[in-house]
């Protein structure tokens, strides 16, 4: 199954994985699955590393390529397709890069691995 990993689990499976639920862990560690990371949260990691706001060992250029080829983890580009899904909407979720996610995921039909409790508000497979 393919599966989109919103950024806290990203960044929980590679710096906090105690943070992970049991079932998250299942999937992350599952073969069968194709766990997808989109550009959207690795512009935010940047943004966040940049402002200081989110510490990290290594910069975030170094860091996430290493990580996703370590964790077997794909990279999903944005598309225009994606951009134009997303100002449609339901404002229940506020934050453009979460946004972004949830119309990747919805555009293509995946569903995707969080903790937010505020995507289960949108027409879309909420794991983790």
């Amino acid at each position: 199954m393919r599966i989109i990993i919103d950024t806290h689990i990203f960044l929980w499976a590679i710096l906090e994985p105690q943070r992970l639920s049991s079932a998250a862990r299942c999937y992350l560690i599952d073969p069968d699955n194709t766990l997808l990371l989109s550009a959207a949260s690795v512009w935010e990691i940047g943004i966040k590393y940049a402002a200081g706001g989110l510490p990290l060992k290594q910069p975030p250029n170094l860091l996430i390529p290493q990580q996703m080829q370590i964790q077997g983890i794909q990279a999903l580009p944005l598309t225009i397709e994606h951009a134009l899904y997303a100002h449609q909407l339901p404002r229940h979720h506020r934050d453009p890069f979460d946004r972004m996610i949830l119309a990747q995921a919805m555009a293509e039909d995946l569903p995707i691995m969080t903790a937010d409790p505020q995507f289960k508000r949108y027409d879309v497979k909420v794991m983790g």
